[in-house]
């Protein structure tokens, strides 16, 4: 059972780490940082909801026999 305690650094890792815990420090929103929040946080969502929106109540799945369209 030896080797259990002994994890070998990688320093490329470490500093990967480092920075993502950092990350607040340093970021400033751009252009391009604010096109992709407004596209994750606005967008994307949006989209979703009128994608099931225009498609509620478009299928009837209860009730349903073989051969029966599912369109109402």
């Amino acid at each position: 059972m030896a080797g259990h305690g002994y994890v070998k650094h990688d320093p490329a890792i470490e500093r990967w780490n480092r920075m993502r815990e950092d990350v607040y420090k340093y970021f400033k929103f751009t252009r391009r940082a604010t096109w992709f929040s407004l596209a994750g946080c606005v967008f994307v969502p949006a989209a979703i909801a009128l994608a099931s929106q225009q498609t509620d109540l478009r299928w009837s799945w209860p009730g349903k026999r073989k051969g029966e369209s599912l369109s109402n």
